[in-house]
This record gives structure tokens, C-alpha cells and sequence, in this order.
């Protein structure tokens, strides 16, 4: 489901379709003196891939997979300056190379530097998944700045709950659409999914344990006197995140963990923005 989320949601992105297949849809610079006049007109650090160009599988993957993710794009592109390094040139690529003692042909390598070429933390090497470069970037917002966009942090929470691995619990109540909606701001809810067990409307949850514990969900469903059904069958309902399929939202492509904070959002009055990129939202 992941996979075909983000191919749906690749129409969100700004990519350059000349970009060899290893730097994915980034309109990336490529002088190193040019970022660094931008970080500092603009305010920026520069988050600097090195990457084998022409590169081996894991090079091209990291590409097609991970910088083809149009929530990491925007967010490269919208809170960073990109600068792809060529770790298998000589001339100017070969000089930053030395620069920060990087090995040449190399699987990809991410830094995230300020204006001045220092280091903001420590290099991302050897995680070549989507989830370790969300991560890296909302921890180098936090550092540089003192805050990450919403929608990038949900994206790491989406992702890194994913590669650890969730579980799910399903509660019953009076009324599956209050469920979603109580459920679905939590910190730690990954999705929600109304449906139907043992002839009972009832919500199915994804969670990720190490940010929020089956005793805390236990607690919360107690706002609705929610119980646990039996292991029945489970169909879902044909209306899904009832709040946010009567909104205008509703045709936008967002992630699951989005879903959840937008429909709770509408449904009690709040504003969902927070929740969404720029980019989603200009195509309202």
C-alpha cells in the first residue's frame, strides 16, 4: 500500500525528468560554492548527497525509491539547499569529495551543513531508506531552526513506524466515525479503519509501540466505552474517515498518517492545514 501511495502521490512532486536516475526528482545544485552563497542569502543549510553517478543497484534504488518520495523532494527542495556530489568524478566533484574526506564510489551519503561547510550532525551513511532521510532532516531542522514542518515529521513517524514494525488493535462503539476521529490524533497512530466485527461498528488501529502503548489506546477508548471484539471477521465500512470524506480535502493524496490528523482536525473544529505541505496544498 505504501508503494502505491507514493507513486500516487509522485504527481505532487517538481521533479527534473533530465536528472540521471541516482539523484531521483531533486532539482539539485551542483557547484559547492554556489550552495554556499545561497545558505547564506538564504538562510538555508545545505543538505549535500554524495552519490556514485553512474552508480551501482543501491545507488539507482536510493534514487528511484527514496528521492522520487515527493514529500522528501519538497522537503529538500523547500527547506534546504540540494547539492549532488558526484563521489566518482574528478575537477570540483573530486575537491568537496576531500573536502569532508568522503570515499570515492561510494553507496549514497547524505550531509546536512551550514553556511560555513560545518556539519549540522552527524552524516547519514550506511540507512539508505526513505525513513532515515526523513529523519535526518526533521533532526536537522530542529537543530538548525527549533522546528520541522508538521507534514515532515508525520512522514518520519509514517515511515520509521513502518520499518520497525506496527501492530493493530480494534476497539467496537457506538459510532465508528467518533472512533476514527479520537483515535486518529493520537501521537503514535499510524491509521485508522472503520468497519464492522461480530455485527458491531468498530475501528481497526495501527499503531507504533514505541511511541504510544496498547494501555494508553485502552485509556483513551474509554472516552467512548469502546471494547475489544472477539477475532471475527472484519469488513470495512464504505465510508471511510467519514469527517474528511465531506470535506473539500477529500481529493487530495496524503499519506494514512495524515488522514488520521485531518479527519480528527475536521471533525472537531480545527484547522487541518498543519498537516499538509505547501505542495498538496496548492492542488486544492
Amino acid at each position: 500500500m505504501m508503494f502505491i501511495l507514493l507513486l500516487a502521490l509522485t504527481n505532487l512532486g517538481q521533479g527534473d525528468p533530465t536528472n540521471p536516475v541516482e539523484l531521483g526528482d531533486v532539482h539539485w545544485l551542483r557547484s559547492y560554492e554556489t550552495a554556499l552563497a545561497k545558505s547564506k542569502s538564504e538562510g538555508k543549510s545545505i543538505l549535500i548527497l554524495f552519490q556514485e553517478v553512474p552508480g551501482c543497484s543501491t545507488c539507482r534504488t536510493y534514487g528511484n525509491e527514496v528521492l522520487t518520495n515527493p514529500l522528501i523532494v519538497e522537503a529538500i527542495e523547500t527547506h534546504f539547499i540540494p547539492l549532488a556530489i558526484y563521489n566518482n568524478k574528478a575537477g570540483s566533484d573530486g575537491e568537496v569529495l576531500k573536502r569532508f574526506n568522503e570515499p570515492a564510489w561510494n553507496n549514497p551519503v547524505v550531509r546536512v551543513v551550514d553556511e560555513k561547510g560545518i556539519d549540522v550532525l552527524p552524516r547519514l551513511n550506511g540507512n539508505y531508506s526513505a525513513a532515515g532521510l526523513a529523519e535526518t532532516m526533521v533532526s536537522a531542522l530542529i537543530r538548525s531552526s527549533g522546528n520541522a514542518p508538521v507534514y515532515l515529521q508525520l512522514l518520519a513517524d509514517e515511515l520509521s513506524a513502518k520499518k520497525r514494525g506496527t501492530q493493530t488493535v480494534t476497539y467496537s462503539m457506538y459510532c465508528f466515525w467518533s472512533g476514527e476521529a479520537l483515535f486518529g490524533e493520537l501521537n503514535g497512530v499510524i491509521k485508522t479503519t472503520a468497519g464492522f466485527q461480530d455485527g458491531k461498528e468498530v475501528v481497526k488501529i495501527e499503531y507504533d509501540p514505541t511511541i504510544i502503548s496498547r494501555s494508553q489506546l485502552d485509556k483513551a477508548s474509554l472516552k467512548l466505552q469502546c471494547k475489544v471484539p472477539s477475532n471475527g471477521s472484519f469488513r470495512n465500512d464504505d465510508t471511510p474517515k467519514y469527517y474528511l470524506s465531506n470535506h473539500r480535502y477529500k481529493k487530495i493524496v496524503m499519506l494514512e498518517i495524515q488522514k488520521c490528523r485531518v479527519n480528527s482536525a475536521i471533525a472537531e473544529g480545527q484547522d487541518p492545514d498543519v498537516f499538509l505541505s505547501p505542495r498538496q496544498l496548492h492542488r486544492t
